[in-house]
Parts: structure tokens; C-alpha cells; sequence
């Protein structure tokens, strides 16, 4: 079992000559979308960083090499003071594979390092904050690297940089992507979002839809698909709340694909386990995930955490419609939502 020191630990921040180190923990890349990785390692590179790609990266099978391989890869870097940063290409299925096999304590012994991503990665990264206390950023992938980031939506490098105590403000740039992804394929060198549409926060728990919310505390969250069935072995969220955030905690959920039961069936479990018991707010992103007869995907989220009587904001930009926040796991957080404004604010303290 990993310990926590009673505050959150941030890993020292990024600077030219640091190594980042790529490795899937889920699922691989095929070969025709390796030029686009490639044009991420080398945006990276042409930042000053070294990039070290990973043994575990391509596609035997729905994951990247068998779990051993890739949790022995992960522990390495992860334990490596030579490696400031983790980054998978993105996500996937099954990473939760791997978790048991993890040595938690030797994790927390160590150097902190950045990890960062979304999606199957926020498998990784709610075990990680939650048992070492050492805070992630729940961001754009590997493979989003090299897109120019919209006003207000800050890139994961900018975080990693960052100095202990900064202060991060982020707002939603009021556009999002809804002409489906790029053909990395086809353009591996694409760096711009295609910010299709027009839309903004909305708060959505009963009785008071419309209305302004500002709540504050650390922030834990991820992908729901995923982190729904971590359990109190990798997510007991109620003992990190005694150990690291007694001002309770803002959590931020990422609706992928699920129907709309199915999202409402797992966070009444994340419920009934405790994520919400401390909860000042509560974050839900944008989705494409289908809605079912008679029932949205807004109506789960309200069916399942409207009895919380705390706000909930929907349509927020930490899930998997571009852009992508970069939220940082343990952070001090405070949202605001109100007439034109729609920020969230973390200080790395």
C-alpha cells in the first residue's frame, strides 16, 4: 500500500534537458498513426526536452504488451530520477489491468514525477494522487501534444513548468470541437483544433439551473468508464480527503461513450463509495455519449448526484470533446460560473 504524507507533493517543474518519458499503459499506437507520434516527441524535443519512447508502445493486441511489460516500464520511469515526466499516448481500455501489479510504496519513495493524460490514463492517475499524495494532471495526451491550446485552456507543459505556489488560471474558451477528431493519418503534423461550435458551462442540479455556483477545494475526478471501478484499494477517496483535503475536494468527471444508464448506474456507485461525501461541486464535461429514450445524459448526472444539494456543472472542458483542460489531481481549486464567467483557478500549494 502506497502512503500519503498528509499534503500533496508536486514534482519538481519541467526545464529544457529534463527527460519525458512515453510509454502506454493501456492500449498501443499503430503503425499508420506513428508519424504523428513522432511529430510529438520531436514538438517536444524542439522545446528542449528528451523524449525517451518506450519498449510498451505499439499494438500486439488491444493493449500495448502483456502487464507485467507494462507495469515493469511504467515502474521504471516512474521511479527513475532521470525521468520528470510520464506521459502516455492516450488512453484505452483495459490499464486497469495493471494496476495490482504497481509498488505503490516505492512510487511515493521516490522523486515525484509528472504523469499526465486522460481518459484510460485517468486509470493511472486517480490511484496515483489518491495513494502517494503526489498530484497528476488529468490533460491533453501524448498525441495532443502539439496543438496550440485556445484561449483560456491551458497546455499540460505550461502546468509542468510551472514554480511550487504558482497560481494556474483556466476559462472555457467558449468553443468546442464537434466535427469529430483528425486524421492523424492523413496530417500527423495538424497542430490546430477545429473548434467547431459554440457552447459555454451550464449548471444543471435541480432547482437550480441557470444560476451562478463558486465552490473551492482539491481537485480528484477522471474518467468515469474507468475510475468508476478503481474501488477503496486504488480510490478510497474518503481517506484522502482525512490525509490531504480537509477543505474537501471539487471532483471533475469525463463522460466518454457510455449510454446514459449506464453513466447513471456508475456514479451512484461512486457514490455509495464515497467520492461525493466531501464534495463542494461537482464538474461533468461535454460528451458525445448517447442519451436513451426519455432519458439524457444531463438526466444521469442529475438522477444520480442531484440528492447532493451542492452545484454540479456540466459541459466542461474535462472529457474527451476538444479542447482539453489541464487539471491538476490535489490541487487547490476554485470554480466560478456566473453571467460570462466560467474559470477555474488551482495554485500548486
Amino acid at each position: 500500500m502506497g502512503s500519503m504524507a498528509g499534503s500533496i507533493r508536486y514534482p519538481a517543474p519541467l526545464a529544457p534537458g529534463d527527460r519525458i518519458g512515453v510509454t502506454a499503459p493501456s492500449s498501443g499506437v499503430p503503425d499508420p498513426l506513428w508519424p504523428r507520434l513522432d511529430h510529438a516527441a520531436a514538438s517536444l524535443r524542439d522545446r528542449g526536452f528528451e523524449v525517451e519512447l518506450g519498449d510498451c508502445l505499439r499494438t500486439p493486441s488491444h493493449v500495448s504488451a502483456p502487464r507485467h511489460e507494462r507495469a515493469d516500464e511504467l515502474m521504471r520511469m516512474l521511479t527513475d530520477p532521470a525521468v520528470r515526466a510520464v506521459i502516455p499516448p492516450w488512453g484505452g481500455e483495459t490499464g486497469i489491468d495493471l494496476l495490482d501489479l504497481l509498488d505503490f510504496d516505492a512510487i511515493a519513495a521516490a522523486d515525484p514525477t509528472w504523469v499526465v493524460g486522460f481518459s484510460d490514463t485517468s486509470t493511472l492517475l486517480t490511484p496515483l494522487t489518491v495513494r502517494t499524495g503526489i498530484a497528476t494532471i488529468h490533460g491533453q495526451n501524448f498525441m495532443e501534444t502539439p496543438y496550440t491550446q485556445p484561449s483560456g485552456i491551458r497546455h499540460w507543459l505550461d502546468i509542468a513548468t510551472a514554480e511550487r505556489g504558482a497560481t494556474v488560471a483556466q476559462h472555457s474558451p467558449g468553443r468546442y470541437r464537434a466535427s469529430g477528431s483528425d486524421r492523424w493519418e492523413e496530417h500527423p503534423d495538424v497542430s490546430e483544433y477545429t473548434l467547431d461550435a459554440v457552447g459555454t458551462w451550464a449548471r444543471i442540479d435541480p432547482g437550480h439551473e441557470g444560476e451562478p455556483a463558486t465552490f473551492s477545494g482539491r481537485a480528484i475526478g477522471g474518467c468515469v468508464e474507468t475510475v468508476g471501478f478503481l474501488g477503496s484499494r486504488f480510490a478510497d477517496v474518503p481517506a484522502f480527503v482525512r490525509e490531504c483535503s480537509p477543505e474537501g475536494l471539487v471532483v471533475y468527471l469525463d463522460v466518454c461513450e457510455w449510454g446514459a444508464y449506464d453513466i447513471c448506474r456508475t456514479l451512484h456507485a461512486m457514490r455509495l463509495a464515497g467520492w461525493f461525501d466531501h464534495a463542494t461541486g461537482v464538474l461533468v464535461s461535454r460528451t458525445t455519449a448517447p442519451d436513451r429514450p426519455g432519458f439524457t445524459q444531463r438526466d444521469a448526472v442529475r438522477d444520480a448526484l442531484g440528492i447532493l444539494e451542492i452545484p454540479i456543472i456540466a459541459d466542461v472542458e474535462c472529457g474527451h470533446v476538444a479542447p482539453h483542460l489541464a487539471v491538476v489531481n490535489g490541487a487547490p481549486t476554485t470554480v466560478a460560473l456566473g453571467g460570462p464567467t466560467a474559470t477555474i483557478v488551482q495554485r500548486l500549494a
